[in-house]
């Protein structure tokens, strides 16, 4: 760019020709949507491993990790968070996909490494939850969802549960930072 906000494509303005980069602030590397999608990927891998772990390890019964604190403990979730809703997978399962949906949309929108990072965790979390519900029952979207890990006073949950959680509180905190 020379420095009057134009660009310099002849070299005129005394060196090589400068190129405007399309207004990505000479940010090289990967962009906040790629970024976003391999965070999402590695969500769903971490998730789907850990529920295959906690089906074979689990089987036989709860590991206590900690009494009376941590336990991890198999249980399959034909609801919603906290177990609400249960028996309704197939209408959670299309807000999921609408979930999903919504968060493409949005990564347009994403301006920040931070946001593209959340955007990620909460779109890995709902795909690993969505994985459970279309390939763990009979018919669409009925499948329950594995979750294994109890804490004394949060319900069981998984490693998606986590991520979009997780996912969800780190948007909020940007939000109230960039404030």
């Amino acid at each position: 760019m020379r420095g009057n906000g134009k660009t310099d494509s002849t070299g005129e303005a005394g060196g090589a020709p400068v190129r405007d980069n399309g207004g990505g602030g000479g940010r090289k590397g990967l962009s906040d949507r790629w970024l976003a999608f391999i965070v999402a990927a590695v969500v769903v891998a971490l998730d789907q491993l850990s529920k295959a772990w906690a089906l074979r390890a689990l089987a036989e019964g709860d590991i206590v990790i900690i009494d009376g604190f941590l336990r991890l403990r198999l249980t399959s979730n034909t609801g919603a968070a906290f177990s609400l809703f249960q028996n309704s997978g197939p209408l959670i399962g299309i807000i999921a996909v609408g979930v999903v949906v919504l968060i493409f949309i949005v990564l347009g929108d994403a301006s920040r490494r931070v946001e593209a990072i959340a955007l990620g965790m909460v779109l890995g979390g709902a795909v690993g939850n969505l994985v459970d519900r279309a390939f763990r029952g009979d018919g669409f979207l009925d499948g329950a969802v594995i979750d294994w890990i109890g804490w004394w006073w949060i319900p069981t949950f998984n490693v998606a549960d986590a991520a979009i959680t997780s996912g969800v509180a780190l948007l909020l905190l940007a939000t109230v930072i960039r404030r």
